[in-house]
């Protein structure tokens, strides 16, 4: 299951937002710095992307389907953006083996943005996960945001997570949304069938969003593990058991939700004990998130205290 978001030919949810992000580029009124923020996993990335193809696809053969939403992978733009060499597209995101993102991968930006265009199009960049620049990183960036080149725009995506005011006032901010009902509806479609044929209610909840859900399937697929059947409790053991949380991230944060669900699916008003080891594991993982802090201690604590208690 590919779930790059520079893959995904087709646009399901956010055709509004689309359509008023293209209106206002062909108006000659789209801002030249966007900051999508919302939950992760709803599509923010690949609305972006979209968004990008239909204004980097704009006169080629095989343009962007705006009736149907949808990407032609037969487009220049898009061939050249799979392929990384589209000279109008700079992708910025974590490189896996860092934390954050690195000052030399904005200089890097800088240097070529200051370079002379190939052509005549606009060059857009991507900046995904922003919550995740250092302190140097939004320094560097913040003086090419000022005062950009013409014809240059960025796109900028936050999980929803804190970011420094000078950079989010540099920008102007859009919040990206789904229901529950969307978020559902959003995965059959992409699935192709329903989603609950395929999987157990106890370990997906309202906030589960159409990345967070494809991308469980995805590692129970590579791992085996039947998700119709097994358990909540079952399924976070055997993450925590083998570590495989500690050389990826994406397991890691599969792991958080899980244990979030597990906590909304068990606590009760009526338990108070409960009820304050929620808050307080809740607490530790959301300023783990945030600060990037060291995960080992928090999860042997969850496994002993509420697993094994």
């Amino acid at each position: 299951m590919n779930l790059n978001p520079s893959s995904q030919l087709s646009l399901f949810g956010h055709h509004t937002i689309f359509s008023n992000f293209i209106e206002l580029y062909l108006n000659k009124k789209l801002p030249n710095k966007i900051l999508l923020s919302g939950q992760k996993g709803i599509g923010k990335s690949t609305l972006g992307y979209h968004i990008i193809n239909h204004i980097l696809s704009y006169g080629e053969d095989f343009p962007y389907d705006s009736k149907n939403f949808r990407i032609n992978p037969d487009n220049k733009s898009f061939r050249l953006i799979a392929n990384k060499s589209n000279p109008n597209f700079i992708l910025i995101d974590i490189n896996e083996d860092k934390k954050n993102i690195d000052i030399n991968q904005i200089r890097n930006l800088i240097l070529t943005l200051n370079k002379s265009s190939f052509n005549t199009k606009p060059r857009l960049v991507l900046i995904d996960n922003i919550e995740l620049l250092n302190i140097n990183s939004v320094n560097a960036l913040l003086k090419i945001l000022e005062e950009p080149n013409d014809n240059i725009y960025f796109i900028l995506i936050n999980n929803n997570k804190k970011i420094l005011p000078t950079l989010k006032s540099r920008c102007l901010n859009f919040k990206i949304h789904l229901t529950s009902n969307q978020s559902f509806d959003i995965t059959n479609k992409i699935l192709g069938e329903n989603l609950m044929d395929l999987i157990n209610d106890q370990v997906i909840n309202n906030y589960s969003t159409p990345g967070s859900i494809l991308n469980l399937l995805d590692f129970a697929t590579k791992n085996d593990v039947n998700l119709k059947e097994i358990n909540l409790k079952n399924f976070i053991k055997s993450i925590l058991k083998e570590k495989k949380y500690k050389k990826d991230q994406f397991i890691k944060y599969l792991l958080y939700s899980l244990i979030e669900i597990y906590f909304s699916k068990n606590v009760s008003v009526k338990n108070i004990k409960l009820l304050n080891i929620r808050n307080y594991f809740l607490n530790k993982i959301n300023n783990t998130k945030i600060f990037n802090l060291d995960d080992e201690t928090l999860l042997m604590e969850f496994e002993d205290r509420v697993l094994n208690g």
